[in-house]
Parts: C-alpha cells; sequence; structure tokens
C-alpha cells in the first residue's frame, strides 16, 4: 500500500469514510465531490494506479469492479432508468487518485461527455 493513497487508506480504516460495500476484492464510497445526485466510486481492495500497466492477472480483479458496479446501481435504484460508468485514467482525463477506480454517476439525466 503506497503511503500517500488516500483510497488505501479509506480502506484500512486510517481516514474515516462510509464504506457502502466490501467485499475484500473492491469497496465503495460516495465522492466527496458528486457530479451527479448517485456518484460512487467502486475501488479494488488491491492497490493499481493505471490501466496501461494492466496485464491478464488484473483481468478478473477489473471485471469484478463492473459487477459491484452493477449491484451497486441496482441497490441505488437506478436500474431502470440508467447510469454511466467512467473510468479516468490519467491527468489529462482528470483522474485525481492514482488508484484505479470506476466512477457510477445516475440519478438524473446525464449530459453528452465532452
Amino acid at each position: 500500500m503506497p503511503q500517500d493513497c488516500i483510497f488505501c487508506k479509506i480502506y484500512h480504516r486510517q481516514v474515516p469514510s462510509t464504506i457502502l460495500y466490501d467485499d475484500g476484492q473492491a469497496f465503495v464510497i460516495r465522492d466527496i465531490h458528486p457530479r451527479a445526485p448517485v456518484h460512487l466510486l467502486i475501488i479494488p481492495t488491491r492497490h493499481f494506479t493505471y490501466l496501461t500497466y494492466l496485464t491478464e492477472s488484473f483481468e478478473p480483479m477489473v471485471g469484478h469492479l463492473f459487477t459491484v458496479a452493477e449491484e451497486m446501481a441496482k441497490r441505488e435504484g437506478l436500474g431502470a432508468t440508467g447510469y454511466r460508468i467512467v473510468v479516468n485514467q490519467g491527468s489529462n482525463s482528470g483522474q485525481e487518485v492514482p488508484h484505479l477506480h470506476l466512477h457510477l454517476l445516475g440519478g438524473k439525466r446525464l449530459g453528452p461527455l465532452g
């Protein structure tokens, strides 16, 4: 665990946060700066920085994040109306925390990307 990773600190209970879901492989928290009425972060418990370093051994972990996102969308009541999953990758995308994570956004009609 990198000493300065906020997500690792949250998972290891070194920084307070409400963890909505935790199965030992991934955990979910609410974004502190939400861009939609529902804005969750789905985060692998294993520190992984960038998709650039993705190897075949990480594919099950990345797939699991999407399974958790679907479960959380159902829990948040987004299944019928829809939602967006976003991965920001690198500084030009707006990635603020260098630990791979998915953004699950919904609860209102979302505008176009760009």
